[in-house]
Order: structure tokens, then sequence, then C-alpha cells
């Protein structure tokens, strides 16, 4: 249907805008010949560490999804977003200078003094990053809830286009030879401060007016700050779960090679692949959206008019063209010769020698779309089976890396398949109770009163 269609095209937009950043911000990187490995290993250290705090603040845009259908409901979550984003921001300080972040990145990663300083500094730098990112999305969430979904794309190629001219404009400056690292966090700052301008004049301009200061009881009443948090946790645990499996397949990879320098050359693979592995699959996890948004039973979904009727039957029916699609273009990018080497060195602009060192790990990635799709509650087994991963012989650097984030989708993916079997079943045996009881009252009202039939028989027996 074309409102899907949109909504999703929308959501996907947003969602692979978001991930070439990474592309033009490891490219900045890379342009530094000098030390360039290593900066890319910091940077991504520290990239991964600050994901992990930013990754549960975008699923806050499911609350403005949901629960925003007032100024009063829009303010209780901007104010949830500032604290959540102050805490992050005192979180990447405590580990920037306390004995806590020498622990976590030094010793426990084992990477030498060098790079170890890079990236705790590098993690400094991106202490505002978590705040700016959860004021952006929450205001996404309120925006595709009255299916404004190309603005919101709108907004992230804006983000993409302010990282691209930004590298470009301070690779020519001081900064390349004075803090390198500098080049991709500023870059990083201006696109996010791009993308939350863009959000928030667009709810100022098509929203802010036409919703009501308070929420009826047509509406659910106004939300409060506990169910916008009770229903936020657990999205966020699933992202948390997610996103620190990733510094969590950093740190195996580094320890395993003994914190050499070939284990800064597999930290840098990784951060060089994980962007452009992402890319054919990242947009599916955004499909969870379109049930929320197209709800009939959802009451605040009558603000929102729609020409176009959304069953479940479309839903699913679009859900296995796009996971097919996803699937065509990973074989296409990882395994057609000389592709993926194309895209490493064109996109990122890395040599020759080290895009073929990420050729393996990127064939990995295509098969992520099928276990991906399926993810969506938190599975506490995929630390484990990462865990398992570093015990495999024979397998090391990145390639153990991206597999064992392959083994952890294919066990939460098991989990999201047992409980969404257990809940049909449940559901189908609910619903069939509900038939056989509205069968019983049919029944009973066909069946005519006692006193009703007795006054016929009566009025028999005056006639005989």
């Amino acid at each position: 249907p074309e409102g899907e269609a949109a909504l999703t095209e929308g959501l996907s937009r947003t969602h692979n805008i978001v991930f070439p950043p990474p592309q033009a911000l490891n490219r900045g990187i890379a342009a530094v010949k000098e030390d360039a490995v290593e900066m890319l290993a910091s940077y991504g250290l520290a990239y991964s560490l600050m994901k992990f705090f930013t990754g549960p603040m975008s699923d806050f845009k499911n609350v403005g999804l949901v629960f925003v259908n007032s100024k009063r409901d829009r303010t209780k979550a901007v104010l949830c977003m500032v604290v959540a984003g102050a805490i992050a921001a005192v979180f990447h300080t405590l580990i920037a200078y306390s004995d806590l972040g020498y622990y976590i990145i030094n010793k426990l990663h084992h990477v030498d003094e060098s790079v170890g300083n890079k990236t705790r500094r590098a993690f400094l730098y991106l202490a505002a990053f978590p705040f700016m990112d959860a004021m952006a999305w929450t205001h996404a969430g309120i925006l595709l809830k009255h299916k404004y979904s190309f603005l919101v794309g709108c907004a992230s190629i804006s983000d993409v286009i302010a990282q691209v001219v930004f590298v470009a404009i301070l690779l020519h400056s001081h900064l390349e030879c004075r803090e390198p690292l500098l080049i991709p966090i500023l870059s990083l700052y201006m696109g996010a401060l791009v993308r939350c301008t863009t959000l928030c004049l667009g709810y100022y301009k098509n929203i802010h007016d036409i919703i009501p200061d308070r929420s009826g009881p047509e509406l659910g009443g106004d939300a409060t700050i506990r169910k916008m948090l009770s229903f936020w946790w657990p999205l966020a645990l699933i992202l948390a779960t997610q996103r620190i499996s990733r510094p969590i397949v950093n740190l195996f990879v580094s320890r395993d090679l003994g914190g050499s320098s070939a284990a800064t050359e597999a930290v840098a693979i990784l951060t060089a692949t994980y962007p452009v592995g992402h890319m054919p699959y990242g947009w599916l996890t955004e499909i969870r959206a379109v049930y929320p948004a197209f709800d009939k039973n959802n009451p605040s979904n009558k603000l929102v008019s729609t020409s176009n009727t959304v069953t479940a039957a479309h839903i699913k029916k679009f859900t296995f063209v796009c996971m097919a699609l996803s699937l065509t273009l990973c074989f296409v990018m990882f395994w057609t010769p000389n592709v993926s080497e194309k895209i490493l060195i064109d996109i990122i602009g890395v040599d020759f020698a080290f895009a073929e060192l990420c050729v393996v790990p990127l064939r990995i990635f295509s098969f992520f779309p099928v276990v991906r799709l399926l993810i969506s509650t938190p599975a506490v087994i995929s630390w484990f089976v990462n865990g398992l991963c570093v015990l495999i012989p024979r397998v090391h650097g990145a390639t153990l890396g991206v597999g064992s984030l392959l083994a952890g989708f294919v066990g939460e993916s098991t989990m999201v398949a047992i409980a969404a079997c257990y809940v049909y079943r449940k559901q189908k045996k609910k619903m069939e109770n509900e038939t056989a009881a509205e069968g019983e009252d049919s029944a009973m009202t066909d069946i005519p009163p006692a006193e009703e039939g007795t006054d016929v028989v009566e009025m028999r027996e005056e006639n005989d």
C-alpha cells in the first residue's frame, strides 16, 4: 500500500542515511596518512562506545510515535531526553578522565598507551553528541507519527551532506596536523546540528499548531513520564544489548591478538567494514515502526488520516519483499569480485592491501538480513554466543569479530521466533475462547423466557 511504502521508504532512508556518515568520517581519518590505522582504531573504539549510549536514545522516537499527542506530552518527552543526555555526558567525562576509563580502554582492550589516550580523548570530545541525537530522534518520532517520513529522510540526507562537506573543509585546515581526531568529530557534530534543527523546524511548522495543548479522554489522556519510561526502557535495553555487542567484539578481538599491532589493525578493519556491511540491511529494523503507525486500535492514530487501509497481511508481504531486496544488495556488493574493494577504496579511502583484508568480514555480513529482520527483543544469549565464538580455533581478527556478531544475531533471532510462536498461540487461544463465549451468549438469547413458554401452554389449554 502507498502509505506503508511511503513510511517505510522514509524510515529506511533515515536509517541508511544515518550510516553513511561513519564512512565519510572514516575517510576523514584514513586521509591522514600518518598513523592512519592507529587513528582509525582509536576512533572506532570511541565511536562504538559512544553508540552504546546514543543507541537507546534513538528508540525514543517510538515514544514520540506512540505517546506524543499534545504539546504537554512533547514537553515531557523532551525533558526525559534532556536528562538522559546529561547522564550520558557525565559518563563520557568519567571514562575520559577517571581510572575507570583507563581500565576499560587500556587494560581490558590490551591496547598500547598511544591508542588508549587517543580513544579516551575522542570519547571526551563526543560527550555532547548523545543529547543532540536524542533531541533529533524524539522529534523524528513525532513527525513519523503524522506521516512526515519524507521530512525525516530529508533531515538525515542533510546530516550526511553537512558531514561530507565539513570533512572536506577540515581536511584542508590545520587540524590535520594538530588534532586529526577533531576532523570526524566536528563533522559529526555539524551533521547532528543540521539534522536536529531540520526536525525541530519541521515539527513547529507542520505539527505544533495542530495538536492540542493537552490530550483529551478520546486519546487516552495525557501520557505520564512514568508511562513513557516504562514503554521506552525495554526498547532501550534491546538496543543497548545490541550496541554493546560491538564494543565487546572489539574487546575480544583486541585481547585475542594480545594488544599487538595486529590487534590494532583488526580493530581498524572492523571500524571500516561495519558501516559498509551495515548499509544493505540496517534499514530493515525500521520496519518495526510501520505497524504502530498504522494500527487502527491505537486511539492516537485517529489524529492522522490515511487514504489507504494497511492490514497485517500487507505489512507481512512488504517485510518479505524488503528482506529479499536486502539479501540481493548484500550478495551483489560483497560477493561480486572487486566490488567491495572498490567501495572501500573509493568511499573510505584505504589502500588496496587494507581493502583486501576487509573482504571476508564483509561477506559474512551478507547473511545478516535474515536474522536481523527478526530481532526486536533483548536476548542476553548474544553475549554468551559472542563469548563462545572467541573460543573457535584458527579464527582471529576481524573475521572473528563479524562472525561473533552474526552468531549473536542468530541467537537473538531464535529467541524472537520462540517468543513469537508463544504469543501467537496465546492470542489464538484467547480468540477461540471469546468466540465460544459469544456463541453461548447468542444461544441463550434465542431461548424464550420460561414465563412466556408457560403462558403459551396455558392459552392452548384454554382453547381446548
